[in-house]
């Protein structure tokens, strides 16, 4: 019925794998779990462990071959017709997780996003940045419905059918972080599939502090710039409305004026983003200029 799989990087998974074994058992429904390690070198030994339980795989790959390629090589060695994936850094809150996922496993061509949850005694100013977005954004279902059609498809906790996989895929072409889920979710809808929220969480444990995730930000608006000005995907421009506020800025001859302002502004920005209560207009503001200084840097190269 069900393969569970788990890509993880340095990140020790054993609790989450009893947590997911147990309700399986307890369910007596036919399972897999398999943990692929993208060339690891923390906590093999721990993550080992799990092979001692029932359905349970561990599997080590040398070398880092990346988030999409990891995705597509545990899809095609998944026995069962539905897959569940998750991030490693996940923790079930839900002591009917599973079960919560079941009924779908009945229903033919199914993509589910179960969602993402934050440990609410969680209160660090040192990762208030990750801790809003999360809250506000990726946890907040009514945030989610709203922007169901754009940019909103997750990996972090979804169940898929193998045939839609097979269909599909994630773009192994794609490097750096970021936009490997929007890629996927563009063509889960090309496809003329569409995918449903409901309200499944796991907990995001693996948190990154407000500098490190100020730099993520910055590798992922750098992506999708890339992607864009690759012109292999121009539909980005209408599923990633941080795309569609570039695109409108260009067509103005804006970029250039937003680029210096932000020489300007970028340090009082990343005041607010790294203190203790952030502000997610900011956040939204400090991307789009981020964008166009790197828009307007890339042109003044080729000039």
């Amino acid at each position: 019925m069900l393969s569970i799989l788990i890509p993880t990087y340095n990140y020790n998974i054993t609790q989450l794998v009893y947590d997911l074994c147990f309700q399986a058992e307890g369910l007596g429904i036919q399972y897999e779990i398999v943990v692929m390690e993208d060339g690891s070198d923390k906590f093999l030994t721990e993550n080992q462990q799990i092979e001692n339980l029932n359905h349970c795989k561990h599997i080590i790959l040398t070398e880092n071959i990346g988030r999409a390629a990891i995705r597509n090589r545990l899809a095609d060695i998944a026995i069962y017709p539905y897959l569940l994936f998750m991030d490693c850094d996940a923790s079930v809150c839900k002591k009917d997780f599973l079960l919560r996922y079941v009924p779908f496993c009945q229903d033919g061509d199914i993509v589910i996003i179960g969602g993402t949850a934050y440990n609410q005694e969680h209160h660090d100013p040192a990762y208030s940045l990750r801790l809003k977005y999360g809250r506000e954004r990726e946890s907040n279902m009514t945030y989610l419905l709203k922007h169901q059609e754009k940019e909103n498809f997750a990996t972090f906790n979804f169940l898929i059918s193998k045939s839609i996989f097979k269909s599909v895929r994630f773009d192994e072409s794609i490097s750096g972080y970021g936009h490997e889920d929007t890629l996927f979710g563009h063509a889960l809808h090309e496809k003329g599939y569409v995918f449903q929220h409901i309200d499944n969480p796991l907990i995001h444990n693996g948190l990154d502090d407000n500098h490190t995730y100020l730099k993520k930000t910055a590798e992922s608006v750098m992506n999708l710039h890339r992607l864009f000005n690759s012109g292999k995907y121009p539909f980005l421009a209408d599923e990633s409305k941080l795309l569609s506020m570039f695109v409108q800025l260009r067509k103005y001859h804006l970029i250039k004026i937003a680029a210096v302002k932000f020489v300007f502004i970028r340090k009082l920005m990343e005041r607010n983003l790294t203190g203790k209560h952030p502000n997610m207009f900011v956040y939204d503001l400090y991307k789009l200029l981020l964008m166009c200084k790197y828009h307007d840097s890339a042109d003044k190269m080729t000039d």
